[in-house]
């Protein structure tokens, strides 16, 4: 693949999605952004341009939209496709159900068929350890047999590995990687992006630094009666410049292999978290205190999963470099930017 491919990037402002178009101009590549900006704001562009240098092409299109989608499959000659445009909240899943299918689903389809129509072969899919269900073994790798979702949210992905899995099955000449992304956080170490949740957060680190800034008032688990250490949910956290990295390596192995190519890889570090120990360590390597309580188990929540990345590292060449205090740093950092900008 040569360095001035034009790669699509479907979610390309959220929080993964900015942090991997910075790593693909930074290597050469033209990402074209598609977004919508239901889920994420457009200052993301602004900080993508201060690290980068270069203003980031962007289409404000709903990848639902086949027509619009259509139109900018004929604007440009693209080599690879990374599509994380999707609806991701477990706990809304539950609430919302059709609307996350009808989101995830219909999306990527739009996806696959312009890849069919224009020959665009090389496709990362954003996938979720949510696949695995509540797994038997709590290490899982990529054989770990698949169990029943926990939440609409993990069965559209279910599905979209399938439905991937079917069109390779039917010889359509794509090349696809799922990656199974296990806990993303952290931001770029710039602070210029990060993860910028609408609303209140859904995941545990951006409320944990929204409550230690002050903007929510207490952090509540979601539970301390797991069959865990320590009784909270254990997952594998992974900094978001990691994961990243992960989508170029991805990308780069794809355009090496023949048509017709399906694989899966779990994307994380391989140590599992419980969420008492992200609160702990936080506060020990912020020196902020944090106002915290137990509260009930959350619907749809698996007790501990966390990732084997040894194929990923065999067959890409990549493993996660920073650490959980790293990680919880640089979250820190951003969210006190952010405060900083009011």
């Amino acid at each position: 693949m040569k360095k001035t491919a034009n790669i699509l990037v479907t979610g390309g402002a959220g929080f993964i999605g900015s942090h991997t178009v910075v790593l693909l101009i930074e290597q050469g590549f033209n990402p074209v952004i598609v977004d919508d900006f239901r889920n994420s704001e457009k200052r993301v562009l602004k900080g993508i341009e201060e690290i980068t240098g270069q203003i980031p092409v962007v289409h404000e299109v709903d990848v639902v939209d086949k027509e619009a989608m259509h139109a900018i499959f004929q604007q440009y000659n693209f080599e690879g496709v990374i599509h994380f445009a999707a609806y991701k909240a477990v706990g809304e899943s539950v609430q919302k159900p059709l609307m996350y299918y009808r989101n995830n689903l219909v999306s990527l389809m739009n996806c696959i068929e312009l890849c069919e129509e224009f020959e665009v072969k090389n496709f990362v899919f954003s996938s979720s350890c949510t696949v695995y269900g509540e797994p038997d073994d709590i290490l899982v790798n990529e054989n770990t047999p698949i169990k029943p979702a926990n939440s609409p949210y993990g069965q559209t992905k279910q599905v979209s590995e399938q439905i991937l899995k079917d069109a390779i099955d039917s010889k359509n000449g794509l090349r696809v990687l799922c990656l199974r992304y296990f806990n993303p956080i952290g931001a770029h170490e710039s602070s210029a992006i990060g993860e910028l949740p609408i609303g209140v957060p859904n995941n545990l680190v951006p409320y944990v630094t929204q409550t230690a800034i002050g903007k929510l008032e207490q952090l509540t688990v979601f539970g301390d009666d797991y069959q865990t250490p320590d009784g909270s949910c254990i997952r594998d956290y992974i900094h978001v410049m990691d994961l990243a990295e992960a989508h170029i390596h991805g990308m780069k192995w794809l355009s090496r292999q023949k048509d017709d190519t399906y694989e899966i890889l779990n994307a994380g570090t391989g140590v599992g978290v419980s969420v008492l120990e992200i609160i702990h360590t936080f506060e020990k390597v912020t020196g902020t205190a944090l106002n915290w309580k137990i509260g009930p188990r959350r619907e749809g929540d698996v007790s501990q999963i966390y990732a084997d990345p040894k194929r990923a590292f065999d067959l890409l060449g990549w493993k996660t470099k920073r650490s959980i205090e790293e990680s919880l740093k640089d979250a820190w950092n951003w969210e006190q930017k952010l405060a900083n900008e009011k």
